[in-house]
């Protein structure tokens, strides 16, 4: 009986190995061209948050694709740079402007105004006698 068993395992191993590696005219097991990003970050428009919620990454046999991760991370860090170089930009731009609104409010006005300048609100005075003037206290 021991020799039985130890005969069927060999050939089932050998069968088993055999149709792995492709002894046969055909072989079981076919080379699949590897799994490709289908849907990339978009190439003609800044990446949103939706882009980035649906970007899924293509998986192998032992993880992610190296180069779609890369390339994907590569975009993601470039949009993000492009971004605070324009926040930095506009921050000092919005700086500059309130430097100087703050130090010379009179830039605005101009001399034939006068006083008052057109786009600021009408002073308005008080007809109605206060309640000191009447009794004189």
């Amino acid at each position: 009986m021991f020799w039985f068993l130890l005969l069927a395992m060999v050939v089932v191993v050998a069968a088993v190995t055999l149709a792995v590696v492709g002894g046969g005219k055909s072989a079981i097991l076919q080379d699949v061209a590897p799994e490709q990003l289908t849907d990339p970050l978009p190439a003609t428009r800044p990446v949103g948050r939706a882009d980035v919620e649906a970007l899924r990454l293509p998986v192998t046999a032992r993880g992610y694709r190296m180069a779609d991760v890369d390339d994907a991370l590569g975009r993601l860090g470039a949009e993000l740079a492009e971004r605070d170089a324009r926040i930095a930009e506009l921050e000092s731009a919005l700086a500059g402007a309130q430097a100087t609104r703050a130090g010379r409010p009179d830039l605005l006005k101009r001399p034939e105004d006068g006083p008052q300048a057109p786009w600021e609100a009408p002073e308005t005075q008080d007809t109605a006698p206060r309640p000191d003037e009447e009794t004189g206290r």
